[in-house]
């Protein structure tokens, strides 16, 4: 309960600060990218693979906010099937938390379905973990903590 007012709201152990990104599966990073900086005159930072997710990024900031780009470096990752399934487009929303750790520990004790239990490692060496669609209302939803 929230000590504040009574209201009836749990109180939270952490807060979210703003949207993070949002991220794009695409089949092409080289085509995609040309679009954002090209067409749009956006600036685009540095790829990075992330073995563990078998993917390449790219993020393109975008005001407080940025659009990631995601190419699967396999078959079989993730946004391989995501693109598979749904074609390309919308993967995930993420939001930046002052503290993952904390969010984790209270979604689960609020009975939150979770992917991910524990942070780990994201693109940039942000701390990350994901919130299955299932609790979501069909959006995969990545929380994300950047020191």
């Amino acid at each position: 309960m929230c000590q504040d007012c009574n209201c009836g709201v749990n109180a939270r152990k952490f807060q979210v600060l703003r949207v993070d990104h949002i991220g794009i599966a695409v089949k092409d990073m080289e085509q995609a990218r040309k679009f954002y900086t090209d067409v749009l005159g956006m600036a685009a930072m540095g790829e990075e693979v992330i073995e563990q997710q078998k993917v390449k990024v790219c993020f393109i900031p975008c005001g407080d906010s940025e659009v990631e780009l995601l190419e699967s470096t396999s078959p079989d990752g993730p946004v391989a099937k995501f693109i598979e399934k749904n074609g390309e487009g919308i993967q995930h929303l993420a939001l930046r938390v002052d503290n993952l750790a904390a969010a984790l520990t209270d979604l689960k004790e609020q009975g939150v379905r979770l992917i991910d239990e524990t942070p780990r490692y994201g693109a940039g060496g942000a701390s990350i973990a994901f919130v299955h669609p299932k609790a979501t209302g069909g959006i995969l939803l990545e929380l994300s903590e950047r020191k």
